[in-house]
């Protein structure tokens, strides 16, 4: 824990890399936060972790990351350690891994945080370091488990358990949920004491930076993992949603129905028969018309596959909807996103059977082009234009006014680009080009596209 002298630094520091990683912290969540300090016991860090944690943190997705910077920035106390004091009869400083391992076999079954953090401690200080120098040292965590190699401990610890009970069973499963739990507890243990040591050599702010990842409504659509896309599926759902009902209020922002004669009539009673109060019943409900056109290419294909996510999940929440993708040509892709069809099969699918490439080089224009002369009816009056591209073209014609057509068929047109503003415009980029004909919005994580939907009211 930091002295009580440096707690204000401490404070501005981590409020300060909570906002660099990407977690919104206000000007008066911080003060809130510094107004929280004043009412619990400081030398009890878990008190302190809550009070932040209950005054800065506004979704579950936020957790992760805040509970590493408050480790590096709120360290625990590590005066007190010894390694060659006794930890369940074992010494940690001169035990034979064996001894260590059956050791943290019995933490993985059954430990408090705290012993579990001390035992961790304890193995990055024996074998965590590596020299790298004169008079310098790193600190790694893959050196920790490849010399106690935890993950190997199943087993044994069900043979132990279970002492010849039927394997398999309910008694089984609850021994392995609690040991793969313990796992993570360790695993988690040691990264955070490795942070905390090259913290106290290289600096927090330098850490802090490389070891959080920003939190998933704004990670970066084209750097994008695999395991980010399968996490995002979750968060494409309820934005179709919202996307729907906001296009619906613009298609009924200003509408009138019908004229209600019958209840213009009746009301008319009242003033001698002239209708000076007349009644319009009320519009039907509509489900807004889409056509999504999405640049499929390799320098968008992280976007590409998040906009087709996009796509499966709209077909739900529109009367209908038409997509087509593009490199240099375009295609109809509809024909993958079927209802019911499974979303990873319809992108191998459409990566495989569509014809969207003729030479392999983006070509906005051509594709332009070709969407009019063999899709032109897909646009009418009802219908919402979504273009999802990065507008770079390769220097090719941008065919502006075929666009300029086909967004004046349209009720509606909008362009999200998944580029940077000020990488606008650079390069092959015809960004302002075309954003003078379609409303141009940087779209580069979830964050932005809520955003994006949330202007559409």
């Amino acid at each position: 824990m930091p002295e009580r002298g440096s707690l204000v630094d401490r404070h501005v520091g981590f409020v300060h890399a909570l906002r660099e990683a990407g977690v919104p912290v206000s000007v008066a969540e911080g003060l809130d936060a510094a107004n929280a300090m004043r009412v619990i016991e400081l030398a009890d860090r878990e008190s302190l972790r809550a009070a932040y944690a209950a005054t800065l943190v506004k979704k579950p997705a936020y957790r992760p990351g805040f509970d590493v910077l408050f480790d590096l920035w709120f360290p625990p106390s590590t005066s007190g350690l010894s390694l060659a004091r006794p930890r369940g009869g074992i010494d940690l400083e001169k035990a034979e891994v064996k001894e260590l391992r059956a050791h943290l076999a019995g933490l993985l079954t059954g430990s408090s945080e705290q012993e579990m953090r001390e035992f961790a401690r304890a193995m990055v200080e024996r074998f965590g370091r590596q020299e790298a120098g004169p008079g310098r040292q790193n600190w790694f965590s893959y050196s920790v488990m490849r010399a106690l190699s935890p993950e190997t401990l199943m087993a044994g610890i069900l043979r132990e358990v279970l002492q010849g009970r039927e394997r398999g069973g309910l008694a089984e499963k609850t021994v392995r949920q609690r040991v793969t739990s313990g796992l993570r507890r360790f695993e988690d243990a040691v990264a955070t004491d490795v942070r905390r040591r090259i913290a106290e050599d290289s600096g927090i702010e330098r850490i802090a930076r490389s070891a959080v990842r920003p939190p998933l409504d704004q990670i970066d659509f084209l750097r994008v993992t695999k395991a980010d896309l399968a996490r995002l599926r979750r968060e494409v759902h309820p934005l179709a949603r919202r996307l729907a009902a906001r296009l619906t209020i613009k298609h009924r922002k200003g509408r009138r129905g019908r004229l209600d004669f019958r209840r213009t009539m009746r009301a008319s009673l009242q003033s001698g028969g002239v209708p000076l109060t007349t009644h319009f019943k009320p519009p039907r409900p509509h489900k807004p018309e889409l056509v999504i056109l999405c640049d499929t290419s390799d320098s968008v294909s992280s976007f590409a596959h998040f906009t087709l996510l996009l796509t499966y999940a709209l077909r739900e929440q529109f009367t209908k909807v038409r997509a087509f993708g593009f490199v240099d040509t375009v295609d109809e892709i509809t024909r993958f996103f079927l209802p019911g069809s499974d979303v990873v099969e319809a992108m191998t699918r459409l990566a495989n059977e569509a014809d969207m490439v003729r030479f392999g080089r983006t070509n906005y224009g051509h594709s332009l082009e070709r969407f009019a002369e063999r899709y032109a009816d897909a646009i009418g009056p009802k219908t919402s234009l979504l273009i999802l591209g990065d507008a770079r073209s390769n220097y090719q014609p941008p065919a502006l006014d075929v666009l300029k057509s086909l967004v004046s068929r349209s009720r509606h047109a909008y362009w999200l680009n998944p580029e940077p503003k000020p990488q606008w415009d650079t390069g092959d980029s015809i960004a302002s080009d075309y954003g003078t004909i379609v409303p141009m919005y940087e779209c580069r994580n979830v964050a932005q596209l809520t955003a994006f939907i949330e202007t559409l009211a």
